[in-house]
C-alpha cells in the first residue's frame, strides 16, 4: 500500500487551502499513491467563531471538491478534518471524511476528545465551539488493510487506538494541528507509542507554521512502522511524504513479538 501524508499551513480563506490540497494530491498521484491523508483543519483555520460558522456553511462544496479529487486521482482520501455545521446549534463538528477511489464518502469521524488546555500564555477551549463525537470509525481499504481514524488530541487517549487494534486495524491515522509547545514535548513519542503498542502503521498529517488565528503549529508529519521506526518525516513547511506500507513486514513484526496475543485485560 503506497501512502502519502500531506502537510499544510492553512489560512482563514477556503479557496487557497483547497488549491494547496489539489496541488499536493496531484503530486501524490504522480507517485502512484493509493491512500492520502490530509491534516486537521485543512480547509480553513478561521480567525474567530463567527468566521468558523460562516465558513462551515461551505461544507457541501468542500465535500464535493474532495469527492472529485479522490475520483480524479483514483485514491482513498482521508480528509483530516473540516468543521461541519450542526442543525440548530452554534457549535460545529470537527469531522474527518473517508472517501473511496470512486469519490464516494464511505464513512465519517467526528473528533471524540476535545482540546481544552491552558499552555502558559495559550488557552484552547475547543469544547466551547465544538460538539464531541461519540463513535470510533474504521474503514476496510481492501481485504488486507483496515484503517482506524483519529484527530489531533485523540492521540493522547490510548484506549481509542487499542479499540481499533482489537477490531483488526493495521493502519492508524492521526490528522493534527499540534501546537509548538505540545508538539516539541509529546508529538513523536506519542505517535511512536501508538505504533509500538498496537503493532500498526501510524500515518500522521500535521499543520505547520503561523496561522491567522494566532496559533503556531508544530508540523513534523510522519509515518511510523509497527516496530516504532520513523520511515518518513517532513519537519516544517507545506508538502507531502510518501512511503510504502509492507504487509509482509507487518506480519513478521507481529509474529516476532506477539504482544497482541498476550493481552490479559480486554
Amino acid at each position: 500500500m503506497r501512502v502519502a501524508c500531506i502537510q499544510m499551513c492553512s489560512g482563514h480563506a477556503i479557496a487557497p487551502n483547497l488549491e494547496t490540497v489539489a496541488k499536493q494530491l496531484e503530486q501524490a498521484s504522480k507517485q502512484h499513491v493509493q491512500l492520502a491523508l490530509l491534516p486537521e483543519d485543512f480547509s480553513f483555520i478561521a480567525r474567530n467563531h463567527e468566521e468558523r460558522l460562516e465558513n462551515a456553511k461551505q461544507c457541501p462544496a468542500i465535500l464535493a471538491f474532495l469527492s472529485a479529487q479522490a475520483k480524479q486521482h483514483g485514491l482513498w482520501l482521508i480528509a483530516g478534518s473540516t468543521l461541519a455545521p450542526i442543525e440548530n446549534s452554534d457549535k460545529l463538528h470537527n469531522r474527518s471524511l473517508i472517501i473511496d477511489p470512486d469519490g464516494n464518502i464511505q464513512s465519517e469521524y467526528d473528533k471524540i476528545h476535545l482540546f481544552d488546555a491552558q499552555l502558559n500564555h495559550e488557552s484552547w477551549q475547543e469544547s466551547e465551539r465544538t460538539e464531541a463525537g461519540q463513535c470510533p470509525t474504521m474503514v476496510n481499504l481492501d481485504e488486507q488493510w483496515k484503517v482506524g481514524v483519529s484527530i489531533c488530541y485523540d492521540l493522547r487517549f490510548p484506549e481509542l487506538y487499542r479499540h481499533y487494534s482489537k477490531q483488526g486495524c493495521n493502519i492508524l491515522t492521526i490528522a493534527a494541528a499540534f501546537t509548538v509547545p505540545t508538539g516539541k514535548a509529546h508529538w513523536e513519542v506519542l505517535l511512536r507509542a501508538r505504533a509500538i503498542e498496537n503493532q500498526c502503521y501510524v500515518l500522521a498529517s500535521a499543520q505547520s507554521g503561523q496561522h491567522d488565528d494566532g496559533r503556531k503549529t508544530y508540523g513534523h508529519s510522519m509515518m511510523i512502522n509497527p516496530w516504532g521506526e520513523i520511515i518518513a518525516e517532513l519537519e516544517q513547511g507545506e508538502g507531502l511524504i510518501v512511503a510504502e506500507l509492507s504487509w509482509d513486514d507487518l506480519q513478521v513484526i507481529r509474529q516476532r513479538m506477539p504482544a497482541l496475543q498476550h493481552r490479559r485485560i480486554v
